[in-house]
């Protein structure tokens, strides 16, 4: 009886040392990112976020400082979900502006509460629109020089004046607005650049 009550305590005990934190700060970080995305960033608390993860606040408070530093967290992993999909999105226009134009929006389309955490809200980071499109890949220099070697002398100009529309495009995505196939958004967003470049 003694050697059966010693085999149990020292399982017990195995078990005990080789146990596990069940809930990591990627995985709060993933959570957080599957909320924002389906739900939106207001609804994403620490109690909200609990229960989505399937545990309570403790794993969250013992990974971060406070929802903020979560969210911190969320942003750029948001942004790089972003670079991913504007670099994986099918190229169709030799125009300068335009396939990042078309990414943004279709990004609007499909991701609709990671657009407005991304480009809609203030970030904390201090990034304004420039810097968080050409973030990680460089891609608004990529355009930029595209738009040098086509001959414009000013490309800086050109983009503030082709982002202006394809935010605002992007925008009534969110609203439900805007009803332009890919296709005809491609042929807005040349038209525009090439009378940008008259003007």
């Amino acid at each position: 009886m003694c050697i059966i009550t010693n085999v149990i305590r020292m399982v017990w005990k195995d078990k005990k040392m080789a146990r596990k934190e069940i809930i990591s700060r990627n995985d709060i970080i993933d959570a957080a990112f599957s909320m924002t995305s389906e739900q939106g960033v207001m609804e994403v608390t620490a109690r909200k976020l609990a229960t989505y993860a399937g545990c309570s606040t403790q794993p969250i408070f013992r990974n971060f400082s406070g929802m903020e530093e979560c969210l911190c967290c969320v942003f750029d992993k948001s942004l790089e979900y972003f670079d991913d999909y504007n670099n994986s999105y099918e190229k169709t226009s030799k125009v300068p502006f335009v396939n990042l134009g078309i990414a943004y929006i279709s990004f609007a389309t499909k991701e609709p509460h990671l657009f407005s955490f991304l480009f809609m809200s203030p970030n904390n980071k201090g990034l304004n629109m420039y810097s968080l499109l050409n973030a990680r890949t460089g891609c608004v220099m990529n355009e930029m020089n595209l738009a040098r070697e086509d001959g414009v002398k000013s490309p800086e100009m050109i983009f503030m004046k082709m982002w202006m529309l394809i935010h605002g495009a992007a925008c009534m995505c969110i609203t439900g607005d805007y009803d332009l196939t890919e296709d005809e958004t491609k042929v807005q967003l040349e038209e525009a650049y090439k009378c940008f470049l008259k003007a």
